[in-house]
């Protein structure tokens, strides 16, 4: 495992040591990690976040969508320096964590902390541009077709959805291929990330962001025969 974490931070082998301390200690009192994963912090979780590094190119883009403790946004800022990386999460203990972590880290440059739900990320608001990346990651957020449908409108178009998944990958990419079409995806791609470094390599699916869809259509008020608007009582105004 230690050749492992060497190979995938290189240099920023200690801010990765850091990092998991911080998870070790805040992040379970906090409640974002469990005192039962302490032990499994490095093959479970950074060096399988770290090892999507190989998928991502050089200078791009990153929203990590539902980043909770920063898996596997943080691990992708700490092994990938010239990422420029931004954290949506809805959760203000959660965001609260993350705006720490990121000042403790030293990474204030490269990473951004965005309170909110995906959907408010991609729409904006009157204060704020809406976000895009290049590469929109998820970790154990939700199934295909709902990720696919928060994450990719952050894409820019040719950008990618990646998502960390588990045994099951496969067979979600069965289940979900269709709504994720529709959304305006292309055909999941699955991956090995990692092969020869961790074992087991962490698994990913990929979505290319082929087409924009725009929201759907709200269903108007139901018409009476004569043409004219039905009120929420049934009765003709």
């Amino acid at each position: 495992m230690a050749g492992a974490a060497r190979t995938l931070f290189g240099d920023r082998l200690d801010l990765a040591a850091a990092y998991a301390e911080l998870l070790a200690t805040d992040g379970v009192v906090r409640g974002l990690i469990g005192p039962r994963e302490t032990p499994r912090l490095w093959d479970r979780h950074l060096l399988n976040c770290a090892a999507i590094a190989e998928r991502i190119p050089e200078g791009a883009s990153v929203i990590d969508v539902g980043s909770g403790a920063g898996l596997p946004g943080l691990v992708l800022a700490i092994a990938r320096p010239d990422l420029t990386v931004t954290l949506v999460e809805p959760l203000a203990r959660r965001t609260s964590f993350l705006i720490e972590a990121v000042q403790h880290l030293g990474l204030t440059r490269s990473v951004r902390v965005f309170r909110g739900r995906a959907e408010e990320a991609a729409t904006g608001s009157r204060d704020r541009e809406p976000l895009s990346a290049d590469i929109v990651t998820a970790r154990a957020v939700a199934a295909l077709d709902r990720l696919a449908a928060w994450c990719l409108p952050l894409a820019v178009p040719g950008g990618r959805l990646m998502a960390l998944k588990g045994a099951s990958a496969a067979e979600e990419i069965a289940e979900h291929a269709s709504a994720v079409a529709r959304l305006g995806g292309g055909e999941p791609e699955l991956f090995q990330c990692g092969a020869g470094v961790i074992d087991p390599p962490a698994t990913a699916i990929e979505v290319v962001r082929e087409r924009v869809v725009g929201p759907a259509r709200k269903k108007g008020p139901k018409r009476s025969r004569g043409g004219r608007r039905r009120s929420s009582q049934g009765r003709d105004r």
